[in-house]
């Protein structure tokens, strides 16, 4: 196990994440409902939660408190993830350019 999986395994209960965020199991479960955090289901459908969407949802708590609206979360969430893939994509071009010396 890398030093970071901790922060991605799904172990954690949502009476837990909630008592450690401060948000409602209400809360939680509308932020699941509108696509901001991916808790993982058991066989008997109780979710399991990461350190890492405990942080996403600290940081979901901050900004609502701030008066942003759920939906424009969910959009910068996205153009995130986006931008993340695009700068991963380029990398991977350039690793493999360097390695065949390919010019652009």
């Amino acid at each position: 196990m890398g030093t970071q999986d901790y922060k991605t395994k799904k172990v954690i209960s949502i009476g837990t994440v909630s008592e450690l965020t401060g948000l409602s199991v209400r809360q939680i479960r509308y932020y699941e409902e509108r696509k901001l955090v991916f808790p993982e289901r058991t066989e008997n459908g109780t979710r399991k939660f990461s350190f890492q969407d405990i942080e996403i949802l600290n940081d979901i708590a901050n900004k609502r408190e701030e008066g942003v609206q759920t939906y424009e979360i969910r959009q910068e969430m996205l153009k995130e993830n986006k931008n993340r893939n695009d700068l991963h994509r380029k990398m991977l071009k350039g690793q493999i350019n360097a390695h065949f010396n390919l010019r652009n």
